[in-house]
């Protein structure tokens, strides 16, 4: 059974009663006695709970972040290059060495 919120329009007076949905409305102020009684819209009072509800779901759901470009970083400016030089042996098999540079730019 729902609760719901009556003002008295004359006096000022509120209450809330628990009524059927099917009773007839209040109208009589039990402070001043007079026919003035009027219902009030006011917010519920129940929650939705489980899974599936916004409140559960999809209220902290963090938002995507924009993506973020790393900031330049001296390791990132200096360019790194590899050169491979065939070595002369005197043995049949020729072997290679790798030479790595750094150019800072």
């Amino acid at each position: 059974m729902p609760i719901y919120e009556y003002v008295c329009t004359a006096c000022g007076h509120t209450l809330d009663t628990l009524q059927k949905m099917s009773d007839a409305p209040l109208t009589d102020c039990p402070e001043c006695n007079k026919a003035t009684l009027q219902k009030v819209m006011s917010a519920s009072s129940f929650q939705l709970k489980g899974t599936g509800w916004y409140a559960t779901d999809f209220k902290n759901k963090p938002q995507a972040e924009p993506k973020k470009t790393e900031p330049k970083t001296e390791a990132a400016d200096t360019a790194k290059t590899t050169e491979t030089k065939p070595v002369t042996a005197s043995s049949a098999t020729a072997t290679t060495t790798t030479k790595t540079t750094t150019d800072k730019t």
